[in-house]
């Protein structure tokens, strides 16, 4: 016998695909398997943009590389000025899912074998030749944490599998059973849990969690919200690419809007994430970072959803927008 027989039920959870990136290392966290790849390389620096979280930012300092932030331009890509040394990496994100051009722009200006993709917001992106790519699906599905990696770089399985697991599913739970607003302090504290990015092994309850969902009908729902929005609330929003370049995104920005519009959804309980605000503090007034964090709403458009919540969303948004 190899196991135990018998005893009370586990959660039944049922392995409906096969893993989208099956030559993938599994970490905890997108952060902790960038700390282990900066770790395996050992670059002396790496070049970041500055619209980063300091997630990001914290494992690359506790790698020991120097860090030299770059510009973005208008269109996500990055600036010019940047000139990687051999011995350097450079980080390029694609934001919302929706810059890969801007990442292949990267590829083809600088050595790919310096490159890391940051796919954490783009998990339908394929890897590209390059050093590696990072991907957080947790930002895709209801998961307690989890991080992956796809490299050229032979990267040894963490010491340790992740065990905080159990403890960060709480607020996942309540959001089942209930509104979102129960279960966010929950969320909150499971966030912070993840601030250790030490490498350790994606958790078994993860796996199979991830294991479990329609990627591919989850992927599908997405763009079909993405069109729905794009087709009502398009006409003037700077911030949304061609529906053509679209494929499981993150989310809809919309923008520029007004600071107040944000606080006028959540009063009618559409909760819009605010990402990188750690940012302002790094970046100058009217650049195009502090424009992407002050006033651009990440409008979600997640599988969770259909074209009825779309179009009364996007209706709201038109509503609110007139009335100003």
């Amino acid at each position: 016998m190899t196991g135990p027989i018998g005893g009370y039920f586990e959660l039944g959870l049922a392995s409906r695909e096969a893993p989208r990136y099956p030559h993938a290392a599994l970490f905890q966290s997108a952060r902790a398997a960038f700390l282990s790849l900066l770790r395996k390389g050992n670059p002396q620096r790496i070049w970041m943009p500055r619209l980063i979280c300091d997630s990001m930012l914290g494992a690359a300092a506790a790698s020991g590389a120097q860090i030299q932030f770059y510009d973005l331009t208008q269109d996500m890509r990055v600036a010019d000025g940047v000139h990687p040394r051999e011995s350097d990496w450079l980080l390029c994100v694609n934001y919302l899912g929706l810059c890969g051009s801007a990442c292949t722009d990267a590829l083809s200006r600088f050595d790919p074998r310096c490159i890391i993709l940051d796919h954490a917001q783009a998990y339908y992106a394929a890897p590209l030749p390059c050093l590696a790519t990072l991907y957080s699906p947790r930002k895709f599905f209801g998961l307690p944490d989890g991080g992956l990696v796809v490299s050229q770089l032979p990267l040894k399985d963490p010491a340790g599998i992740d065990t905080g697991s159990f403890e960060r599913m709480s607020h996942l739970l309540l959001r089942l059973g209930g509104p979102p607003e129960a279960g966010y302090e929950d969320y909150r504290r499971a966030e912070k849990t993840l601030d250790d990015v030490e490498p350790k092994g994606m958790s078994i309850l993860t796996r199979k969690l991830l294991a479990s969902y329609d990627a591919e009908g989850a992927r599908l729902r997405r763009n079909a919200n993405f069109r729905r929005l794009h087709e009502m609330l398009g006409q003037g929003n700077d911030a949304a690419p061609a529906t053509d370049a679209v494929d499981g995104p993150l989310c809809y920005p919309y923008g520029p809007v007004r600071p107040s519009l944000r606080s006028a959804l959540l009063e009618r309980r559409i909760f819009i994430p605010v990402y990188w605000p750690e940012v302002l503090a790094r970046v100058a007034n009217g650049s195009v970072e502090e424009r992407w964090v002050s006033s651009v709403l990440a409008l979600p458009c997640d599988q969770r959803y259909g074209e009825d919540e779309m179009t009364n969303m996007a209706a709201l948004v038109q509503s609110l927008e007139d009335s100003r």
